[in-house]
């Protein structure tokens, strides 16, 4: 018997004038750049920024977006979105009405080692929101950003069997599971994303581009695992606000859509590409590679900027998803790699140093 008797019926329309948007995890990566772009295409709208605060967020996009925002049009609220009381609390004083939940623990090397922090944040933390949805009873649509990482490593397109290979992927379908039952329970309704990997402007340098920018503006050499032959595709942080913007209003209710990029690339051709970029294939580094690392070829450019480190304890060799979808509207990537890494790059030389309110050779040391 179910505890609650039958599910009631809930407005599953598009956001319409006046909607107020509840984004977790807005003062992260893409949660940020979703936050200004909503922000700046619908005035009207009202968002609520619902930010833990941990290490990848920065307290200057807090500062910038409350400095140039509207005040009916933007509110941050610090908090945690495993606390159900709280989370219930802003949901119902904020009269919210669609939620994009994008706050996550996602640095999969974190994963293999605190593996229960990222279940009490993507699982438990998506499990609280679905809950507190649920009571809240007026939700239009609640947009669960998850990822392609959850397929495991093939071709995939959007109702493939989820095969994740990591403990940060695991919890990800996992949250993906509890958002479909609640769907199913409680006809909350869920609009599912998955996408590639993403970059740009903003990203805490725990990933591999802005880590790598940021060791080469340091004068540090790259870290590789394994040969690094394993490739991802990527796609440029405003195309994804692009899509997550057209899916939030032309999606349909119960669909799952994967967004992705054409460009793939492997690790150790991107090392090499920024290597290049920064003008480094005749200059050496401060730590150059062991010269005995079996895998250190000197002869090609910018050898001595590479250094191999062991392998995770596995490493998917790539990840692709079929984006057709997401295409019939229209949308596709419109900013190519180049161009997408010649600004990412201009933004960490201008930022990199205080974005985080922590000096970058500590974030660098970690």
């Amino acid at each position: 018997m179910a505890p609650h008797g039958p599910p009631e019926p809930v407005r599953p329309a598009s956001p319409s004038s006046g909607a107020r948007i509840l984004i977790t995890g807005g003062s992260g990566f893409i949660g940020s750049h979703v936050v200004a772009r909503l922000l700046t295409r619908y005035p009207d709208y009202t968002i609520i920024n619902f930010d833990k605060m941990d290490a990848c967020a920065s307290p200057e996009v807090v500062r910038q977006t409350a400095a140039h925002a509207p005040p009916h049009a933007y509110r941050f609220i610090q908090g945690d979105i495993t606390s159900l009381e709280f989370v219930t609390y802003v949901l119902e004083t904020h009269e919210i009405d669609v939620v994009m939940h994008f706050a996550a623990a996602t640095h999969v090397d974190n994963s293999f080692g605190h593996g229960l922090d990222f279940t009490r944040d993507n699982v438990l933390g998506t499990h609280v929101l679905l809950e507190a949805a649920r009571a809240h009873g007026r939700i239009r649509r609640f947009i669960h950003i998850s990822t392609d990482e959850v397929y495991g490593q093939i071709l995939k397109p959007e109702h493939s069997p989820l095969a994740p290979s990591n403990p940060y992927s695991a919890t990800k379908a996992a949250a993906e599971s509890l958002v479909q039952a609640y769907a199913k329970s409680f006809r909350l309704p869920v609009i599912i994303t998955r996408s590639n990997n993403v970059y740009g402007p903003g990203q805490y340098p725990e990933k591999v581009i802005p880590k790598f920018i940021c060791r080469l503006l340091h004068g540090k050499p790259l870290t590789l695992h394994g040969t690094g032959e394993h490739s991802r595709h990527y796609l440029y942080v405003t195309d994804i606000a692009a899509a997550l913007d057209a899916v939030l209003h032309q999606g349909e209710v119960g669909e799952i859509y994967n967004i992705g990029a054409e460009f793939e690339i492997s690790n150790v051709q991107l090392a090499r590409r920024l290597i290049t970029a920064f003008g480094y294939d005749h200059r050496e580094p401060a730590d150059g590679p062991d010269a005995e690392d079996p895998t250190h070829d000197p002869g090609a450019a910018g050898a001595k900027w590479i250094v191999h480190v062991p392998d995770r304890a596995f490493n998917d060799m790539r990840y692709a998803v079929d984006t057709r979808k997401l295409a019939q509207w229209g949308w596709k990537p419109e900013v190519t790699f180049d161009e997408g890494l010649s600004r990412t790059i201009a933004w960490y030389r201008a930022h990199a140093e205080t974005w985080w309110g922590v000096p970058l050779d500590v974030i660098l040391a970690k």
